[in-house]
């Protein structure tokens, strides 16, 4: 479903027929230790351009809206595990590395060499 920052999310969920306004997103509902979900996360939430880059049916995702810079600014953190390597993933635009290892190596970057 897209979003209200117009991209396209699975989590993402709306229903304003015949009089309803449900809004939410059930990857952060989903997580108790979260903050409450607002439209205005989307606009910045990495979901999207994560489940855009990485297609592996094995990465789970978690996220949670968090806090920062003294309460002002909001935003969303996201937790991605590899059910079939059962490791965490450390760059879950790539992936684990160990269900698709070529992929791994064509797309690690630079920074993360060093």
């Amino acid at each position: 479903m897209r979003t209200p920052a117009g991209t396209e999310c699975p989590y993402y969920y709306a229903d304003f027929y015949r009089g309803r306004s449900t809004q939410e997103c059930r990857l952060i509902g989903r997580n108790p230790h979260s903050e409450k979900w607002e439209p205005t996360l989307c606009a910045r939430c990495p979901v999207p351009a994560i489940l855009r880059a990485n297609g592996c049916p094995h990465m789970v995702l978690e996220a949670q809206a968090v806090r920062r810079w003294l309460g002002l600014v909001r935003r969303v953190e996201v937790y991605a595990v590899c059910t079939y390597a059962q490791v965490e993933v450390e760059d879950p635009y790539v992936g684990c590395g160990h269900c698709h290892p070529q992929a791994a190596t064509v797309l690690s970057t630079p920074e993360a060499e060093q």
